[in-house]
């Protein structure tokens, strides 16, 4: 057991027994379908599993094939489980994006050595929470529309150059807090609209790519102070669709150009995502957390849906 999971586990214990800490559970539930009857690694929508309905997903939804073993007591349930990677409440390992020639820096590590879900150690997935607490502005300019995203941003403004996005100020304003291994969590308060819609495209959750996270400048601002303090965080938590603006994932054209720019920057450095948290307003109101994220080991993973937990002090 490593330094920094036993200081962890030790706190937590001490913290318990003077009632001061809490779990927070960050994830969103997956839900699962019954597999099609002419494709068992296909998901048959019109049979959910309980109250399962589909999510936005950049893959299919998950496939989930029941079955019984017997025993004289009774049966044990078991089943298979067809589930993309980047699905629901997931990890982006930091060899999620492969970087061309142009796009790969000399401060970053080369292409092919950056950690896949395998080489993830137990000190990568956990770290002190940084908050990034943008959650109001972003409830203000959803209130001129009835509290709705609107795709049309002289509805709802989240474009990178609106005060509704993470700025170059928002990550100055917590750059003495940033150290190696922290977690940035930015609330964004968009966790609510996770479940509006099923289409990728059209969902609110998405919104025409019309929704918050961080802009262009908030990333390279980030790399400069990591770069002047000689650090590296451990990773970034946003409850959106991924940690980029809308605006900055999307890029310039329908050819995905200047696309995902925190991805292409941040990823190569070694830095890992959690994409579609939840309940990050409790971590926002916490003293402090600690997060850790449960992700899967498989080899060759770029990443996976994640259990991740808040371990926070009231």
């Amino acid at each position: 057991m490593t330094r920094k999971l036993t200081a962890l586990i030790c706190c937590v214990a001490m913290s318990t027994a003077y009632g001061g800490s809490y779990t927070v559970d960050l994830s969103h539930p997956i839900p699962t379908f019954a597999p099609m009857e002419d494709d068992a690694m296909k998901p048959d929508l019109s049979k959910p599993y309980l109250d399962s309905k589909p999510i936005p997903t950049f893959g299919q939804q998950a496939v989930f094939t029941l079955s019984q073993f017997p025993v004289g007591d009774g049966h044990f349930d078991t089943g298979v489980l067809v589930l993309a990677e980047h699905h629901g409440t997931h990890m982006d390992t930091p060899g999620h994006f492969v970087n061309n020639e142009a796009s790969q820096e000399q401060a970053g590590q080369p292409v092919g050595e950056r950690k896949l879900a395998h080489n993830i150690t137990s000190d990568d997935l956990i770290g002190t929470a940084v908050v990034i607490d943008i959650s109001n502005r972003v409830a203000s300019e959803l209130a001129k529309n009835g509290g709705k995203p609107s795709a049309d941003v002289s509805v709802t403004d989240f474009s990178d150059g609106s005060p509704n996005v993470v700025s170059a100020d928002d990550i100055n304003a917590v750059a003495d807090q940033l150290a190696d291994g922290v977690w940035l969590v930015l609330n964004l308060g968009w966790s609510r609209f996770f479940f509006d819609g099923t289409d990728f495209t059209n969902d609110p959750y998405i919104n025409g790519f019309n929704h918050p996270g961080m802009n262009k400048e908030a990333v390279d601002t980030l790399i400069d102070i990591m770069e002047k303090k000689k650090i590296r965080i451990g990773g970034i938590i946003a409850d959106n669709i991924g940690i980029d603006s809308g605006q900055s994932a999307k890029g310039d054209d329908d050819k995905w150009t200047n696309s995902w720019h925190a991805h292409v920057r941040l990823l190569q450095r070694g830095i890992a995502f959690v994409e579609n948290a939840t309940n990050l307003d409790k971590v926002a109101m916490a003293k402090s957390c600690t997060i850790v994220v449960g992700a899967p080991k498989h080899v060759r993973g770029t990443g996976g849906p994640s259990r991740v937990l808040g371990i926070c002090e009231s």
